[in-house]
């Protein structure tokens, strides 16, 4: 079974299933996080949704070169976990799929292209304070035990 984190879902309200890909990006003791500024400003890990015909793996590359402007390494999966959301930027409501990877961060190769998006090199327990997503700071905590660090 799929864990769940934040709200259950509302009542009559149909959700359309949205799977995603997200990392734990790491490198020399800090995280890569990226900062939405819309249409909440918030931290979270870098990533987003699977299109249609792709790979989890290919979009997870896609999402964090567009959201970081840095390329990857070693993508291993941590887990996944779900949870029900209204999208404003795309009017649904969704049940999101949230597969996480953790990954090694190894060169920048631009500036975000996603707009809205940056990228901050954070410490671990200052990771756990920024993102908001509970799902997210859950798969933090897997990855730092995994790394050994927590």
């Amino acid at each position: 079974m799929t864990p769940r984190f934040g709200q259950p879902p509302l009542g009559r309200i149909a959700y359309r299933r949205r799977p995603g890909a997200y990392a734990v990006l790491w490198r020399e003791g800090r995280l890569l996080l990226t900062h939405q500024t819309a249409p909440e400003p918030e931290f979270q890990l870098p990533g987003g949704g699977i299109d249609p015909g792709e790979s989890p793996v290919r979009a997870l590359h896609r999402e964090v070169f567009e959201e970081t402007g840095y390329s990857i390494e070693g993508a291993r999966f941590l887990g996944r976990y779900r949870r029900f959301c209204y999208m404003p930027d795309y009017g649904i409501h969704a049940e999101k799929l949230c597969a996480i990877w953790l990954a090694r961060p190894v060169l920048r190769r631009s500036d975000p292209t996603e707009p809205g998006h940056s990228a901050h090199w954070v410490a671990p327990s200052e990771a756990l304070e920024l993102l908001v997503d509970p799902g997210s700071r859950q798969m933090l905590r897997r990855a730092l035990r995994q790394l050994g660090v927590a």
